[in-house]
Formats: structure tokens, C-alpha cells, sequence
């Protein structure tokens, strides 16, 4: 078997989000060819290469967020020693709201070189399931846990155009709902993904309002991705435009004119509003 992994190469490698079958061809011959892998939790590591039928041949050490800055070091020497590396996580791309950041960083540093094993990804599994809007989207995480500083999260975010997909858990998807309801509106659209590629898959759709029912009225379950959609345009008033057709008579253009050229850019904003506007605050 030709080798995977390359010495002194650290390698990072996505594993299935729920169904082992989801493992690529590549993961397979990476976990039983690695010297060092290093794994969020070496026990379900372990269960995955057994359900995979794998036999891990190298050393396995758990990296995990409590002990990612000390056990960067033992991957930096291991890859010094010219010795490959494999970084997996429980599910999913590593560093990726997962641990493996502080490695990538500490072997770009040493002039290590870095490689991706891509495979499953619960962003994509559940925004491309969401039927929600998939052209432009943003990776926000896992919204905070307090009341306070989730509003504070999202309030920001209340008028981000892009689609915006989070992680959560599942006691707290009721409470992080609702704060979306207040913050986004409760007409909002959006979607609930949990257990994605496991048995029990659901993906719930509805407004913000809906899906807040949802999760208060039932046990919420899983590993949980939501899918909120990006705000619609607001059209500007004529109060909000009125500044700019001032600029443009302030810079030589007849005010009729420039009432004119702003209204034609605007919707539901006529050019007699705007002239009349501007006359008003010329006087």
C-alpha cells in the first residue's frame, strides 16, 4: 500500500459527523499508517477505527481544548523527528470550532508543511439541507451561553445579509431560539438540523417563532446545527436619503436633478418627495 502520510507532515483529517460509512477512503489508510495521531477523545477514536475495521498502528494522544497548548509541543517534536502526524476530532473537520488551531499555527511557525483530509462537514450537511439560501453564508460557532452576551452576540448580526449557520447544544437550542426570535425578528426563517447522517436525522424548517413552539413543546435531542437566514434589504427612506441628494446639489447638480437621480436608485421614494424634502431644509 502506497504510504498516506508524508514524514514530518502534519496532517489534519475530517471524520463522519454520525455514520461511519461517511469515512473516506483516504481516513482509513491515514489512521492505520499515522506514527502520532492525535485525537479529541482517544476512546471514541477508538471506537471509530472499530467500526471502520482499522487497526491503528502508531501512538495515539489525546489533544484536546484542556491540554491543546502542552500537547502541541509533543506533535511539534514528533514532526521534527520527521515522524507523521495525524489531528482528528470527535466528528468533523478539526479546528473547526474543534480542537487543532494552535497546532496548525505552532507547525506553520517551524516551517512544517500542512495538509487537510477533507471529508464530513455539519455546516455544509445542514445548509444544504436547511433550504435556506446556500450562495452566501457565514460559520458563526457556538453562540455564548449567557442570556446576556447571546443577545449581545446576536444584535450585531441582526442585519448580516449572509446566511448564518451556528452549532448548539441541545438543552440550550430552546433558549438560543428565542433569543434569535427577539433579535432577528420572529418571521425570520430558519432551520433545526440535528443527528445529521445518524438514524434518527431531522431537519425542522419554519420561522423563528415556529421553531421556538418546536423546542419548547418537545425534547430536544442530538448534536444541533442551526440555520438562520441572512436579513432582507431595507429600502431607505426619504429622511435617510435626503443627505445625499443635498451632497450632490452642494457639489453643482440642480437640486430637481439630483432629487431626480437619488429617487431613480430608490425604492418607494418619489422625486417630489425628495425635492420637497430638500427645499425644506435649504429654507
Amino acid at each position: 500500500m502506497d504510504p498516506m502520510l508524508e514524514p514530518g507532515v502534519l496532517t489534519l483529517a475530517a471524520t463522519p459527523i454520525g455514520n461511519p460509512l461517511d469515512a473516506s477512503v483516504r481516513l482509513l489508510r491515514a489512521l492505520e499508517q499515522a506514527e502520532l495521531i492525535a485525537a479529541e477523545d482517544t476512546r471514541r477514536l477508538h471506537r471509530l477505527a472499530d467500526a471502520l475495521e482499522v487497526t491503528l498502528t502508531g501512538k495515539v494522544l489525546s489533544y484536546h481544548e484542556h491540554n491543546e497548548a502542552e500537547r502541541t509541543d509533543v506533535l511539534l517534536e514528533a514532526l521534527a523527528a520527521g515522524r507523521s502526524v495525524l489531528v482528528v476530532t470527535d466528528a468533523g473537520m478539526p479546528v473547526v470550532s474543534d480542537p487543532g488551531f494552535r497546532a496548525v499555527q505552532a507547525a506553520v511557525e517551524a516551517g512544517h508543511r500542512v495538509t487537510v483530509i477533507p471529508g464530513p462537514s455539519a455546516v455544509l450537511t445542514a445548509l444544504a439541507a436547511s433550504g435556506i439560501a446556500p450562495d452566501r453564508f457565514s460559520f458563526e460557532g457556538f453562540p455564548p451561553r449567557r442570556d446576556g452576551k447571546r443577545h449581545a452576540t446576536f444584535a450585531p448580526l441582526a442585519e448580516e445579509r449572509r446566511t448564518m449557520v451556528f452549532f448548539e447544544s441541545p438543552r440550550r437550542t430552546a433558549a438560543t431560539l428565542a433569543a434569535m426570535a427577539e433579535d432577528f425578528g420572529p418571521q425570520r426563517r430558519a432551520a433545526v438540523a440535528r443527528e445529521l447522517t445518524k438514524t434518527y436525522e431531522e431537519v425542522v424548517r419554519g420561522t423563528l417563532a415556529e421553531l421556538v413552539a418546536w423546542a419548547e413543546g418537545t425534547e430536544v435531542l442530538g448534536e444541533i446545527v442551526i440555520v438562520v437566514a441572512g436579513a432582507e434589504p431595507r429600502a431607505a427612506s426619504a429622511e435617510e436619503l435626503l443627505p445625499v441628494v443635498l451632497e450632490r446639489a452642494a457639489a453643482g447638480e440642480r437640486l430637481k436633478e439630483a432629487a431626480k437621480a437619488v429617487a431613480a436608485g430608490a425604492e418607494g421614494v418619489s422625486s417630489r418627495e425628495l425635492y420637497d424634502l430638500a427645499l425644506a431644509a435649504r429654507a
